[in-house]
């Protein structure tokens, strides 16, 4: 009959239990972060509807509304943001390879582009301030319905303004990643950088929607 006080421990064990925690920290934190994205597709889903509810409904106004938008501003601001997205992409390759400079230097990039959205966006945002588009006592409509095409710019302002909000918070990420990852937090594990990537893609994704949604849909 075998003796069984005592287990022999395989030396293949402990790196292997290691691998197999590695890769459930991996997958618990991609799931958490697509949960945390899941609830903002509901969040900017619903912004999404209620402004096709109304264009739907006063469908001529939003359209006039919708050409005093800049819509050569908005297309440099696309660019500016798909670019990131392919810096993003870099990034978490160069962490996948342990690369660590690629990927501080790409990281770096990311927030770059970021913040030169945030100005092209400010910039369009002082244009609209001056024609006196923003909601509020100091709204001027020539046209008819005036009460309407404050909606649209209501709408225009609460979803760009939260899209911009949310690549603040991404831009300060990236930026306190970038650091983390020239101290070399990243070179055992790339999770985070992958993390973070998913966040920074769906930001480009809402205002892939965003884009045609308030600049273009005006014939």
């Amino acid at each position: 009959m075998a003796d069984t006080s005592t287990v022999a421990v395989s030396p293949m064990a402990e790196p292997e239990a290691e691998t197999g925690r590695e890769e459930q920290e991996h997958e618990a934190s991609l799931l958490g972060m697509w949960t945390f994205l899941a609830t903002e597709v509901l969040f900017f889903g619903g912004l999404i509807v209620a402004f096709l509810v109304y264009r739907a409904a006063y469908t001529p106004v939003f359209r006039e509304a919708s050409t005093h938008l800049n819509v050569l501003l908005g297309t440099v601001n696309t660019a500016v943001l798909l670019t990131s997205s392919l810096t993003m992409a870099l990034a978490v390759d160069a962490a996948a390879r342990r690369q660590r400079q690629r990927l501080v230097w790409l990281l770096l990039a990311t927030a770059g582009l970021g913040l030169v959205f945030l100005g092209i966006k400010a910039v369009e945002y002082s244009l609209e301030f001056r024609e006196h588009l923003f909601p509020g006592p100091g709204f001027v409509w020539e046209g008819d319905q005036g009460n309407v095409a404050q909606l649209f710019f209501v709408l225009y302002f609460v979803m760009t303004g939260l899209h911009a909000l949310h690549l603040i918070l991404g831009i300060g990420a990236v930026g306190v990643m970038s650091w983390l990852a020239h101290r070399g937090w990243y070179d055992e594990s790339p999770t985070p950088v992958e993390v973070l990537g998913l966040y920074w893609h769906f930001i480009d994704i809402v205002w892939i929607f965003l884009f045609p949604l308030l600049y273009l849909l005006r014939h």
